[in-house]
């Protein structure tokens, strides 16, 4: 299966609509958390930290965002990989994958149309609130 082709960049306000459903997703489950999204090319569009959230959450946010739009991948897909150890291990060598879950393509129209990502509780809630955040983008 190919993946999915890059579209036009998304914009502002739907970075926004994505980061505020991410982050409500978040509070409701007591969570503090960052959220980052960025263009196809990596490109910061959106940021924001929730009050209290951890320090070093601000750059993870980013780079989850960064690796999903850049890889054309959710980064639990080179969180899998590295766990499965082996071949997986090659995941290490790529430069800006990041394999802590996280970080997801957002996509319209089946193209992406860039990432967001999130830092700040387990990797399980981050993509808990990712995915919050991705469904908004149609």
């Amino acid at each position: 299966m190919l993946p999915n082709a890059y579209g036009q960049a998304i914009s502002l306000e739907s970075a926004r609509k994505a980061a505020a459903a991410a982050l409500a997703e978040a509070a409701r489950n007591h969570w503090t958390m960052a959220v980052a999204v960025v263009d196809p090319n990596g490109t910061l569009i959106y940021y924001e930290k929730m009050d209290n959230t951890q320090l070093g959450s601000a750059n993870v946010a980013v780079a989850k965002a960064r690796s999903a739009a850049l890889f054309k991948r959710p980064t639990k897909a080179f969180q899998d990989a590295l766990a499965g150890g082996g071949a997986g291990l090659r995941v290490m060598a790529l430069e800006g994958a990041v394999p802590v879950e996280g970080g997801l393509p957002l996509l319209a129209d089946g193209k992406i149309v860039g990432a967001i990502g999130l830092s700040g509780d387990t990797s399980e809630h981050d993509g808990q609130c990712a995915q919050a955040g991705a469904s908004t983008i149609k």
